[in-house]
């Protein structure tokens, strides 16, 4: 099994507890705060699409743009089915991983879902000018991209087991949240 490389130094990822994975919209907030997280329960953090890109050596948007959306769909599921092996990790792939088709099965159970929920309006202000480099937002309407997504996807990420609704409340009171949910 291959050590999974972030810009974090990292610790052997614990396989007697269950992966904790954070999914929701692209600016929902998964990568900030599931390194966040990690920080308070000490746990290796794994960003799907920092991985892929590392082992790839190209950006995602490039990927994307040379390959298509099936190719990063299979990559996609080959880390995820990598993940199988191992446990205790914070998990935050990108916002459709819970739509290709059988990943989430793969880590779940044992795997802790957490839905991060967020209005489309305000998970496109988060992004910012970096959401043009978002495959799928470099689109004319943006926000159009974002509801539609929610729009395809909502149904799936409220299976997760838990549900935090990030819009009115601070970062440090999702991570907490977040935290005392791994921690229960």
């Amino acid at each position: 099994m291959p050590t999974f490389r972030t810009s974090q130094p990292v610790s052997k990822a614990d396989a007697s507890r269950p992966h904790l994975i954070l999914v929701g919209l692209p600016g929902a907030g998964k990568t900030t705060v599931a390194r966040a997280v990690g920080d308070k329960l000490v746990r290796q953090v794994l960003d799907f699409d920092a991985e892929i890109s590392r082992r790839e050596h190209v950006s995602i948007t490039e990927i994307f743009g040379s390959q298509g959306e099936a190719h990063f769909r299979r990559l996609e599921r080959a880390l995820t089915e990598e993940l199988q092996e191992t446990g205790g990790m914070v998990l935050s792939p990108g916002a459709g991983w819970i739509a290709n088709p059988g990943c989430l099965e793969l880590l779940r159970p044992p795997a802790i879902v957490v839905y991060l929920k967020v209005r489309p309006e305000l998970a496109l202000a988060r992004m910012g000018p970096a959401a043009a480099e978002r495959p799928l937002l470099s689109r004319p309407d943006p926000v159009g991209e974002v509801r539609r997504l929610l729009e395809a996807r909502e149904s799936l990420y409220l299976q997760s087991d838990y549900t935090v609704s990030t819009d009115k409340m601070t970062f440090q009171q999702v991570v907490d949240d977040i935290v005392a949910l791994a921690r229960a």
